[in-house]
């Protein structure tokens, strides 16, 4: 009773830092890269709006955008991982492109069958999927026209 409480708690603990891990994806490392970018040049919107961006704060922003998500994405492999590890599920075999597959080759297919999706996977496609449709709310009805109103 007492290890399946604290194997339940793991579990719980590591859903959760996915959870933060996929949400972190979409919303706070390209806030941050963003943030790293305004502050390399020193522009503040208020003080002088005439002034555009550089390509330099450009370079930032994508440099630190890029190591974020790099660094996101290892970080929810070793999560999937240590979750998986957890729960008992088996490695899975090493991937291949599908038009690298033998047409035999169904293996991958019938693991999957039997192991299912696991919790991990599904937190990230649900973090996917609510990112998308907060996209679509704000472009449709919150970012209104560029256009004009003519």
């Amino acid at each position: 009773m007492y290890w399946d409480t604290i194997l339940y708690v793991k579990r719980l603990g590591l859903a959760s830092a996915v959870a933060l891990a996929g949400v972190f994806t979409w919303t706070g490392a390209p806030l941050l890269a963003m943030s790293v970018g305004s502050h390399s040049e020193g522009w503040v919107p208020s003080r002088d709006p005439a002034n555009g961006v550089t390509m330099r704060a450009v370079f930032v922003v994508v440099l630190v955008l890029a190591v974020l998500e790099l660094g996101l994405t290892y970080a929810l492999a070793h999560l999937s991982a240590a979750y998986d590890e957890i729960t008992g599920r088996p490695e899975e075999a090493r991937r291949t492109s599908p038009w690298l597959r033998s047409m035999r080759g169904e293996r991958e297919e019938l693991a999957r069958r039997r192991h299912g999706i696991s919790v991990v996977e599904r937190i990230l496609v649900l973090s996917v999927v609510a990112a998308a449709l907060v996209f679509e709310y704000w472009f449709f009805f919150l970012a209104g026209s560029s256009l004009g109103n003519g």
